[in-house]
């Protein structure tokens, strides 16, 4: 709600209609999805190249999307009353509902160009919401940042899709799980497994692509909530989730997501610890535990991919609450910075309530959902095939630091004498409260009836991924057992991290600052490279020279055309000797004479008319074969040109008052004209030795007179079979004919 006007936004409320209707059919499928069902709908898109646009839904999927319009509802109704009353309103819940409906779609997409078209709007959405106050200069630098890290991972993707479908002969996601094993086994499979992995790790903030996420939070706070939380960061872990059956199982696969996740996980958590700003504090914590899941996609036993898929809506629940949660106080108090807050409990009970239930599920309290994916964490910890031990250590570590960080949002903010705020703190709106209220009572609902949640939610999405008849159940109490003792241990380690949390931030910091190189500056420095580069480029490419332009031109053609039709072993030339009269040869000898006069002239009217003379001489060639509409035009156009030109070059200094050409200049344009000539006739040769395809020849000679009523087919294909091209090439010449004209005007009147 403005804070001037106090008035939400009606459009806002009105379009969340939108994610709650969604949400409605989604739950609406979600009994026959429960039982194993799968709905899949395929529509022919570019049947040429197998391409379908077909959707699925099945349980990871339906998780996915129930997360999407879940949260996307809520955000809706948070930013009708967080947003300032202006005329940006409307463009918000634009782009908002567009990026809800692009990864609706990614998600439901049963074809890899599907999903890639998909992926690829959320990145261009994401890149207008992160840049939404499009007046300040560090969103605008920020989403930049975002949508070059993210697009280069998504063209990584595209590589690693066309390489997957060439090898399995399709590109339906179904089709290519039940290929799994020649997949695996090709001599590609490495390359198709980096590539996917750059697009998933760019995407979810995997090291070292992290930087991107935490310098997002410049967007407005339900952007963040949305984006950074429980969707657009999700996408890569909906990728890996969606490519285990395909890619997973192997040692490179394991290996490369349990390494890269865990060491995630753990530097999001250590950064948290240090950050100030509560967003960029749970940014880091969105960091870490996308590390964790990462990790734990790495595992293919039932336990770890369980406890993927806990993990994956216990954080969707606890991190958009608390995201909604920071941009309350900010929007109410005024600050959004940990050191400048306290005792906001008396004045803001409702959103301190709902901090304390999402942070309660984000340290892994019993009777919490987040006790019950901390509880299945370390049990799949403890059967990852690769690295065990290392899985384990990360995921106590990373869990023991943001019980510490969960500790800090709620301790130092609501608790404590009050402190002085740039506005006085009230508690929001009803509709700003109820999304991370809801949400935390979610947390709290869930781990009261957790084996609801494991039936209908959780095992439908672990049979997506993993098919094993292995039992999936999720309990409040599974005993006392290892992964209990693990999570006594996480809480213990929490409680003395929050105790030494100033010395451990100095630490932090202090360490920081002696790390020479930083991922972060590697970006820069890339981005300052290839501008440097540009510029450079440029300096050479584009230097005002019309010369060199030429130059570039046509040296660009030799090589693009010439390298490919000499390295061809099927390119034939026949050096036959050509069938020509003594007028032929006459006009060749002219022809020939015309551009020696051209080279050796010393006068810029006596090139120009050698040149015409050169038109000419072809001209005459093209009737002396039979094809006098050809020859017509092109003797119109060198006498044309000729006058043209020969006008302006009155007005130009005569030859021999330039300077004189340098010898290599010299020796260059020779060696340009003799390569493109020779290439020309070379093409000529070959395209006379090879056999013509004659089918549009016989179609032309059968269909000029009876469909055109036209003898002359040259004419009958200009104007009755081409006649909009050919419209098209006189409404430009006409326009340049009018620009010109128009220039002229200008010049007299000046």
């Amino acid at each position: 709600m403005d804070a001037e006007t106090g008035k939400p936004s009606r459009i806002g409320r009105i379009s969340a209609a939108l994610p709650f209707g969604l949400l409605v059919a989604l739950v609406f499928v979600l009994p026959q999805v429960a039982t194993g069902h799968v709905y899949r709908i395929q529509l022919h898109w570019i049947p040429s190249l197998g391409i379908t646009l077909s959707i699925m839904i099945d349980g990871l999927s339906l998780l996915f999307g129930l997360i999407i319009c879940c949260v996307g509802f809520f955000v809706t109704l948070y930013a009708a009353d967080y947003l300032p009353d202006t005329s940006d309103r409307g463009r918000f819940f634009v782009y908002l509902h567009g990026f809800l409906l692009a990864m609706l779609g990614l998600v439901f997409a049963d074809n890899l160009i599907g999903l890639f078209v998909f992926w690829e709007l959320t990145t261009i959405i994401s890149y207008l919401l992160i840049g939404f106050e499009n007046e300040s200069a560090a969103a605008r630098q920020n989403a930049r940042q975002a949508l070059l890290v993210t697009g280069t991972g998504g063209i990584s993707l595209l590589v690693g899709f066309l390489l997957l479908g060439t090898i399995a002969g399709t590109y339906d996601i179904v089709q290519l799980s039940r290929q799994f094993v020649t997949v695996r086994e090709d001599p590609l499979y490495l390359a198709i497994l980096l590539m996917v992995l750059f697009g998933a790790f760019t995407k979810s903030a995997q090291i070292p692509f992290h930087f991107w996420l935490p310098n997002a939070m410049t967007a407005p706070t339900p952007i963040s909530a949305f984006l950074h939380s429980a969707t657009m960061v999700k996408a890569g872990i909906y990728l890996l989730a969606r490519m285990h059956p395909i890619l997973g199982g192997t040692f490179a696969w394991m290996g490369t997501l349990v390494v890269a996740g865990g060491i995630t996980a753990l530097l999001g958590a250590v950064l948290a610890i240090k950050a100030s700003d509560l967003k960029r504090l749970l940014a880091y914590t969105t960091i870490s535990a996308l590390g964790i899941l990462t990790m734990f996609l790495g595992g293919k036993t039932t336990p770890a991919l369980t406890a993927a898929m806990t993990f994956l809506l216990v954080h969707s629940l606890y991190k958009s609450s608390l995201f909604l949660v920071v941009g309350i106080i900010d929007h109410q108090t005024g600050t959004r910075i940990i050191n400048r807050l306290g005792g906001l409990l008396k004045s803001m009970p409702a959103t301190a309530i709902a901090t304390v239930t999402a942070a309660l599920s984000m340290a892994g309290f019993p009777l919490f959902f987040g006790f019950i994916g901390k509880e299945i964490m370390y049990k799949g910890a403890l059967t990852e095939e690769a690295f065990p031990v290392f899985a384990t250590a990360a995921a106590v570590l990373a869990n023991s630091l943001l019980t510490a960080v969960a500790g800090i949002l709620i301790i130092k903010p609501f608790l404590g004498r009050q402190s002085t705020t740039p506005l006085i703190p009230r508690e929001a709106s009803l509709a700003m409260c109820l999304g991370p209220a809801f949400m935390g009572f979610l947390g709290l609902v869930f781990g009261v009836v957790p084996d609801w949640v494991g039936r209908w939610l959780i095992e439908p999405a672990v049979r997506a991924v993993h098919p094993s008849m292995e039992e999936i159940q999720l309990k409040l109490f599974y005993g006392f057992n290892e992964p209990l003792l693990l999570s006594i241990l996480t809480i213990s380690l929490g409680s003395l991290f929050y105790l030494i949390r100033q010395p451990l931030q100095q630490a932090v910091g202090s360490i920081l600052m002696h790390i020479p190189l930083r991922f972060e500056n590697i970006y820069t420095g890339a981005i300052d490279g290839i501008a440097a580069a540009a510029r450079a480029q440029t300096a050479f490419l584009q230097n005002g020279s019309l010369h060199r332009y030429l130059c570039i031109i046509i040296g660009s053609v030799i090589i693009g055309v010439g390298l490919p039709f000499v390295t061809d072993n099927q390119s034939v030339v026949s050096m036959q000797r050509p069938d020509a009269t003594f007028v032929n040869w006459l006009m060749i000898g002219i022809i020939c004479l015309a551009v020696i006069a051209v080279i050796v002239a010393r006068s810029r009217l006596l090139a120009i008319c050698c040149l015409g003379v050169v038109g000419a001489g072809i001209a005459l060639l093209f009737l002396t074969y039979g094809a006098p509409d050809v020859a017509l035009t092109q003797l119109l156009v060198e006498t044309l040109t000729v006058i043209i030109v020969a006008l302006v070059l009155l007005r130009l200094p005569d030859l021999n008052a330039r300077r004189t050409t340098p010898l290599k200049v010299k020796l260059s344009n020779a060696v340009i004209a003799v390569s493109v000539g020779t290439l020309v006739s070379l093409l000529i040769l070959a395209v006379n030795s090879t056999e013509l395809d004659l089918t549009i020849t016989q179609f032309f000679e059968a269909n000029s007179y009876l469909a055109a009523h036209g003898r002359n087919i040259v004419n009958v294909i200009l104007v009755d079979f081409r006649s909009l091209d050919t419209l098209g090439e006189i409404a430009v010449v006409a326009l340049a004919g009018l620009a010109g004209y128009a220039l002229i005007l200008k010049r007299k009147v000046d």
